[in-house]
């Protein structure tokens, strides 16, 4: 029996847009549906959004397969990895809120990958290092090198991936340099506020040469962890690579890593085996996490 004209055993959601649902077919890159989505989805509870596989009937999304990861703002769901654009300058760098994030994806099962921007203006300053020493791909983007920014592209080929930052590192501009067609709004950066403005207010998936998506997210002037997940004081050292081969180190077992006699971490950060960064993001997320109030932990 051949399958209804509107109908897909299988395909990703690109984009939502007023009640529709913009449906490509996995079997066949470039066949896109325009669906709506059953009114049972609201009754349970589900908000279809870019990055789910589903089921298309007639035009209708019938089924929401189950999902590997999703973060809510903005919504998006089956991530393979998230790019942090991170500037050199004009914001300067801020280590925490890249540690936020990555914190997220460890937490996710997200592959988080840091791209470092405007090296041409200042140096790196260690932050491509930084991550790179704890094993994070870490690539500092040279527009000046032929192909500029062919790491980028490499390590997001045939996989869901995500691009974020604070407003003004260069997000859109890394993003209309390896993906010409695209055309993303860039602005420029306000020198008052030393930030830009938000350029990018919806999510949506493109499809990109080679296999694959990307989505282009939301600018942030701060970045609040619980907005994207929430991870409990107890998995935070979980959501830190690093700290893995010292686990069980410690000299209690219950170690928390933030200040204790005999923690193997802090000695550790202490011989420069561990960034100095990393930890004090650490002990600032660990101190948010420990503020938790209990209706925020039943959000999980």
């Amino acid at each position: 029996m051949q399958p209804e004209k509107n109908s897909l055993e299988r395909g990703i959601i690109l984009k939502s847009l007023g009640g529709l649902y913009f449906v490509e077919n996995t079997a066949a890159p470039g066949c896109v549906l325009e669906c709506r989505a059953r009114g049972i989805f609201r009754k349970e509870n589900i908000s279809p959004c870019a990055g789910d596989f589903c089921k298309v009937e007639n035009g209708v999304i019938t089924e929401i397969y189950p999902r590997r990861n999703y973060i809510v703002r903005p919504p998006l769901a089956n991530l393979d990895c998230m790019v942090f654009v991170i500037s050199t300058c004009q914001p300067a760098p801020c280590f925490l809120v890249a540690d936020k994030f990555i914190a997220v994806c460890e937490n996710k099962g997200i592959e988080p990958i840091v791209a470092v921007t405007k090296s041409d203006l200042q140096s790196d300053e260690g932050i491509a290092e930084t991550y790179g020493k704890i094993g994070i791909s870490a690539i500092t983007v040279d527009y000046g090198k032929d192909p500029a920014a062919q790491a980028v592209m490499d390590k997001i080929k045939g996989k869901v991936s995500a691009f974020t930052g604070n407003t003004g590192v260069g997000k859109s501009t890394l993003l209309n340099h390896l993906f010409p067609r695209l055309e993303v709004e860039t602005a420029e950066i306000s020198q008052k506020l030393g930030r830009g403005r938000h350029t990018t207010r919806t999510s949506e998936l493109y499809a990109i040469e080679g296999g694959g998506y990307i989505a282009d997210t939301p600018g942030f002037s701060s970045f609040d962890t619980n907005r994207y997940d929430i991870i409990y004081k107890e998995d935070l050292k979980y959501c830190f690579r690093e700290f893995g081969e010292f686990e069980g180190k410690c000299r209690f077992a219950d170690c928390s890593h933030t200040a204790e006699k005999g923690c193997a971490v802090i000695d550790a950060v202490n011989r420069g085996v561990i960034p100095k960064s990393r930890h004090d993001s650490y002990l600032a997320m660990y101190e948010d996490a420990k503020k938790l109030k209990e209706w925020e932990l039943q959000k999980r």
